[in-house]
């Protein structure tokens, strides 16, 4: 199969901007019980829409192309997912798009999936929707090569007849499709960081970029979408909270409009199906001048952050 096939699974564009088939997250989000389950602490929360999500994008993309490997979030116990839970379709706009020549001879089976089926899920819980977002990355021979951000409570604030939720994706070659590149105004440093995994590390080297303004928001696709539409310079995190679930979509799509997504000493990350989960040594994004910011990560910084 091409790649444009495998891109096209999980969470698809529709006219309207939603995600076609699968579990509501609005409707998990509406009911009484979240079925929030802590897996680490307080900060490190799973939900049913996590359960729900992960087994619906997992289970139909096994289905589709039983050969590749896929990486989820969750730990979730081996079991038949549910009918109403199979993604069925596929979206004829994305498969008329042309495959990058590098990627048309590519196999299953050398192609790894990583999914974060709910980015941004203490957010979630908290009330804070435009926060979250659903994260499909595809790498292949480690690297990131194309991406799906979902966000699925866009516009959930506008009130009635607003078209809710969007996807985002990019390839490697081939652009990115549903966002449009906008730059940061003037020479302003805005920097995005987290909203609750802070620490004196992270405070320090956010200090030392000098930014005009500091946005501490939760979830790593909704900052790299910060990035893209213009309302961060960079996003900065010394701290080794985020997983390759979080950065394998977002960086593909950062990627495929000129940005750069590395560790803070400015290393590449890399997304084989055998490596350790956790990036180590923090995350820096940036849409431009990602040199600059690398330049002025402290050696403080780079000595807490052990790199891969």
């Amino acid at each position: 199969e091409t790649l444009r096939c495998d891109a096209s699974g999980g969470l698809r564009p529709t006219p309207g901007g939603r995600e076609s088939r699968g579990p509501s997250l609005g409707t998990c989000s509406r009911a009484a019980e979240l079925g929030i389950v802590e897996k680490t602490g307080a900060n490190d929360l799973q939900t049913l829409a996590d359960r729900l999500a992960q087994q619906s994008i997992c289970a139909s993309l096994s289905k589709h192309f039983p050969k590749i490997t896929i990486i989820g979030e969750e730990d979730l116990p081996e079991e038949e997912p549910r009918a109403d839970l199979m993604e069925e379709g596929q979206e004829d706009v994305i498969l008329q798009k042309c495959c990058p020549s590098e990627y048309k001879d590519l196999k299953e089976e050398e192609l790894v999936v990583w999914v974060d089926p709910l980015d941004g899920t203490k957010e979630y819980t908290e009330g804070l929707l435009d926060n979250v977002t659903v994260l499909i990355g595809i790498s292949y021979g480690g690297k990131a090569i194309a991406g799906v951000i979902n966000q699925p409570f866009y516009n959930y604030q506008v009130g009635g007849g607003a078209d809710l939720g969007r996807t985002m994706w990019g390839v490697l070659g081939l652009g990115t499709f549903g966002i449009e590149v906008k730059e940061v105004p003037g020479d302003r440093r805005i920097v995005t960081t987290t909203r609750s995994h802070s620490n004196k590390v992270v405070t320090d080297c956010v200090d030392a970029m000098e930014p005009h303004e500091v946005i501490r928001v939760g979830g790593a696709g909704n900052k790299i979408i910060q990035l893209i539409e213009g309302k961060a310079s960079a996003y900065v995190f010394a701290s080794p909270g985020c997983k390759k679930w979080d950065t394998c979509a977002t960086e593909a799509i950062l990627h495929a409009v000129g940005g750069k997504l590395t560790d803070m000493h400015g290393n590449d990350y890399c997304y084989d199906a055998n490596v350790k989960h956790m990036n180590s040594a923090g995350v820096l994004a940036t849409l431009h001048n990602h040199q600059y910011y690398v330049n002025r990560v402290p050696q403080s910084v780079r000595s807490a952050l052990k790199q891969d």
